[in-house]
């Protein structure tokens, strides 16, 4: 697989020498030639230019790339990058760094991004995974930002507890895809009984979210119907017209060069 890496930084380096480490052909270009002498990759291809001229990405013949990897410590040149790969040369996946989470909204497939790499989102994430229990935490954005994974981990007093995967009326746009108990992954059958401590993991919309967090929340069961069953005497004393409510389930980050 051939892997275009723009930004030969910190960053840049490592990804290109665990992908040389896998036998990938790797092309980095820098603004600065001084990085290749001291970036200890061997192996890899070499062009020193500004990644933010079409000529420069022609002359790295972007169009025979797999991949192009925006690794750069401007956002504004990760987002430039990954839409002349999308746009004029066809690369058939893009990989942006975010640098500043403000600017996350804007690594979509608007710009040409396909996947956004994130890492103080991410850091964050895996912080709040490890602390927060009974609530719905973001792991990872999927698909330019159309899906998510999201992890819950089930509370001790949860009302989920005891009930099997096929009781629950899971959102029409979220699907269980593992259980974390006692460190052992499960893959979930309708028949799996949700215990107190477990990790749930769903893939889902970014829209959908919000009902799985609901749904899961608190207070979220159901409460019993009971529109079917016959009028007691102590029903039949209830004042006409009571009524019984049911509760239902910016800039970039300043950077002082383009390599990062």
């Amino acid at each position: 697989m051939k892997v275009v890496i723009v930004g030969a930084g910190s960053v840049g380096s490592s990804i290109a020498r665990e992908l040389l480490a896998h036998k990938h052909e790797i092309l980095l270009i820098d603004l600065k030639p001084e990085v290749i002498g001291r970036s200890g990759l061997r192996g890899a291809h070499w062009l020193v230019g500004d990644a933010c001229e079409l000529s420069t990405l022609q002359d790295a013949k972007l169009d025979d790339a797999d991949v192009v990897v925006s690794a750069t410590g401007d956002d504004k040149v990760n987002l430039v990058v990954s839409l002349l790969a999308k746009t004029e040369f066809g690369v058939g996946r893009t990989v942006g760094r975010v640098n500043n989470p403000k600017n996350d909204w804007m690594f979509n497939d608007s710009w040409g991004v396909d996947v956004a790499v994130n890492t103080p989102q991410l850091m964050t994430a895996l912080v709040e995974e490890a602390v927060e229990i009974g609530d719905l935490v973001r792991l990872l954005t999927l698909q330019t930002g159309v899906s998510s994974l999201v992890e819950f981990t089930v509370p001790h007093d949860s009302h989920a507890i005891g009930l099997t995967v096929g009781d629950i009326d899971w959102p029409e746009d979220s699907t269980l895809v593992a259980i974390l108990r006692d460190q052992a992954p499960i893959t979930p059958s309708r028949d799996d009984v949700i215990d107190g401590g477990d990790e749930l993991f769903f893939v889902t919309t970014i829209a959908a979210e919000d009902q799985l967090r609901e749904l899961l929340s608190p207070g979220s069961r159901d409460e019993p119907n009971h529109a079917d069953e016959p009028e007691t005497a102590e029903s039949a004393d209830v004042p006409a017209g009571a009524a019984v409510q049911r509760t239902g389930l910016d800039q970039s980050v300043e950077d002082d060069g383009f390599d990062g």
